[in-house]
């Protein structure tokens, strides 16, 4: 249900204005009369005005009706050093939820330890990488949704995929990426196995972007897995330097070639700090 809070908010207002003053104009014309009445005597008049004014004082304005504007006044100013020099791609507003779709991946502990090795290596060169905090494919963009678009928006894509079915990917290729605005390098793992199906879910996220006038994907998706990042333009540095030596460790894997594989039982939509699963068909 969404709420218009700035008309109920002066319905409010108003018939509190009305309560207050129509006792006050009553009251008043009452000491008139009875001033014409009586002899006048000033201080009789002062001290009737101050037992009138002490008998009905004006109610003071609720620290909710106060509060309730406020955001609408307030800026929002991003602080980079509170999410580890990270720069947003877009101006944070009150009211906008950043979305996305993506197919989540749980690592085992092999994956781990060969990531941190590569990250050993990478630090050696002199680029600091940090993990990623979750792993994913990712799907969509990261577009903005206002608040009441979302149970639409989510039940679009919801749609679109009742008879996609479960499938898996492999990668096992390293990529180096950037955002497009140049503030962040990824290291990633590349798609290998499972195209095809990948580009048949861009296809539907897509059309519920368009219907929401949103950003669609790229037109030549390089699927991929983001391992780790780093702040600024790296990306040059981290091909030349030590690209190839990490892929040496991918591919020299005590196992054999390391592969990530990525069964792709569900997606997922995270907007905001909210979640929705979308569980795949069973082939």
């Amino acid at each position: 249900m969404i709420v218009n809070y700035s008309s109920s908010s002066e319905e409010e207002t108003g018939s509190s204005s009305k309560d207050d003053s129509s006792p006050l104009r009553k009251r008043g014309k009452l000491d008139t009369e009875t001033s014409t009445s009586e002899p006048l005597d000033r201080g009789s008049v002062k001290r009737k005005a101050g037992k009138s004014a002490h008998l009905t004082p004006r109610l003071p304005l609720p620290d909710s009706m106060k509060e309730m504007f406020r955001e609408s006044e307030e800026q929002w100013i991003d602080q980079s050093d509170e999410h580890e020099g990270r720069q947003r791609s877009f101006r944070h507003e009150r009211g906008n939820w950043a979305t996305y779709v993506f197919c989540p991946y749980d690592p085992e502990e092999a994956f781990l330890e060969l990531l941190n090795e590569m990250m050993v290596v990478a630090s050696a060169h002199g680029v600091p990488l940090t993990l990623s905090e979750e792993f994913h494919l990712s799907l969509s963009k990261t577009v903005v949704l206002r608040h009441h678009w979302i149970q639409p928006f989510i039940q679009s894509i919801r749609t679109g995929l009742t008879q996609f079915q479960k499938f898996f990917c492999l990668a096992d290729k390293l990529r180096v990426y950037s955002n497009p605005e140049k503030t962040r390098t990824f290291l990633g793992m590349e798609i290998s196995t499972g195209k095809t199906q990948l580009l048949e879910l861009i296809k539907i996220v897509d059309e519920t972007m368009k219907e929401f006038n949103l950003g669609t994907f790229y037109k030549d998706p390089s699927f991929h897995i983001s391992l780790a990042w780093c702040v600024g333009d790296h990306t040059e540095r981290l091909k030349k330097t030590c690209l190839s030596q990490m892929q040496s460790l991918v591919d020299a894997h005590e196992d054999g070639p390391f592969y990530i594989q990525l069964n792709c039982t569900e997606l997922r939509c995270k907007s905001g700090n909210k979640v929705f699963l979308f569980p795949l068909q069973c082939s």
